[in-house]
């Protein structure tokens, strides 16, 4: 049983590194893609935040709508939506239609990854869950580390269009692979939707979403500019930039195993700690960012704060919602998103308003007010137990 949770796991990590690539992997070309279609980088940031406000809308209702259907089939489906979406973006000279092809597979997103974190958790006890979920998230750092930089790569060296090209063939590699690896999934038990919507009556519930938001948006807000943060501030090469993202991404990784391992030692104090620690890096940022060296250094922390981040933000909703735990996944993926999209633009206006320098406002801006919403649902969390006892 053992090999079966680790190949099952594994499994969902590939899937989790195929679709982040299509996801995430526009970050490390958005100076590209402005190229491309003859627009500014900001107009360019739309392939970023339109995909995650279609995600943070299909996000609660695809995961409900798709609950009872076989979750291998689900994911299959899912994953040649993204093969065919990637090979009309290869083609594509219009903007507009490069746009719906973001719309169409972000719409499925929401599906595969939903399944996939309630699978991981329940292969495991309920102790080792937080670990579980952690493994398929190294996918998603796993993304970043290959799929951004090497896009961003073949961005600089080759085309706009191969870098694409490369995000159609990831996706077709892990269809091939779930279709092989993957065991059928039927739904045996499915929950009613009236008890999986009965989770959003709860206060904490909202308190959890609205934090998560905003350390989505304290993280990815700044993160999807890093391509323009380092070409305009650090002003360093292509393929310097592409270094920096492996950076970024492999210290990600990292950050996805220590946070399965403090998640389940002190969930709470991580949490709370966690925007405090990120407004010191990005302090930080701000001071030293224009010189190579230290940005280096920088890269590194945020990326593996960046990881940790990630864990974060599944387990506040996942532990508000346990008795829902598809649809608390879905509402984990509308918040994460809707948090990156807010971020983006925020960030986006930021970096025409008063320059490139100055997108870190919107993750120290972010970092405050998620202190506020973590505070309440732990002072709120404390008063239900002492309540009941």
């Amino acid at each position: 049983m053992s090999k079966r949770n680790n190949l099952l796991i594994f499994t969902l990590t590939l899937g989790a590194f195929g679709i982040i690539n299509t996801e995430m992997g526009v970050i490390g070309i958005l100076p590209y893609i402005a190229d491309h279609f003859h627009i500014s980088v900001s107009k360019a940031g739309l392939l970023v935040s339109i995909f995650a406000l279609t995600v943070t809308i299909s996000g609660p209702t695809m995961p409900l709508l798709f609950s009872g259907i076989n979750r291998k089939k689900a994911m299959l489906f899912v994953l040649g939506v993204f093969v065919l979406a990637n090979i009309v973006s290869i083609f594509t000279t219009n903007f507009a239609i490069a746009i719906i092809a973001r719309v169409i597979p972000a719409i499925f997103h929401p599906i595969y990854f939903s399944a996939a974190f309630t699978m991981a958790a329940n292969s495991v006890s309920k102790e080792e869950a937080p670990k579980a979920v952690s493994k398929v998230f190294i996918g998603v750092s796993a993304g970043m580390v290959l799929g951004v930089p090497i896009a961003s790569f073949l961005a600089s060296t080759v085309s706009f269009q191969m870098s694409t090209a490369f995000f159609a063939i990831v996706n077709a590699i892990e269809f091939i692979a779930t279709l092989v690896f993957f065991p059928s999934m039927p739904i045996k038990e499915r929950l009613s939707y009236g008890d999986q919507l009965s989770v959003l009556k709860e206060p904490i519930t909202w308190l959890s979403i609205v934090a998560v938001i905003l350390l989505n948006s304290a993280v990815f807000g700044v993160y999807s500019f890093l391509a323009e943060y380092l070409k305009t501030v650090t002003n360093i090469s292509g393929k310097s930039i592409s270094l920096m993202l492996v950076i970024f991404g492999g210290a990600s990784i990292f950050g996805n195993i220590v946070a399965g391992k403090l998640l389940i030692k002190n969930p709470i104090k991580l949490v709370v700690s966690f925007p405090f620690v990120l407004g010191v890096v990005y302090i930080l940022l701000f001071l030293f960012g224009q010189f190579t060296f230290p940005m280096a250094i920088i890269t590194l922390v945020w990326g593996v704060l960046a990881g940790i981040g990630t864990n974060i933000n599944q387990y506040w909703i996942t532990s508000a919602a346990p008795g829902a735990p598809d649809f608390a996944n879905g509402l984990f993926l509308s918040s994460v998103n809707l948090g990156t999209t807010i971020g983006t633009a925020v960030g986006g206006f930021f970096i025409s308003e008063i320059g490139t320098r100055y997108v870190i406002l919107v993750g120290l801006l972010s970092l405050l007010l998620s202190v506020v919403f973590i505070l309440l649902r732990n002072y709120m969390q404390s008063s239900v137990k002492q309540s009941t006892i």
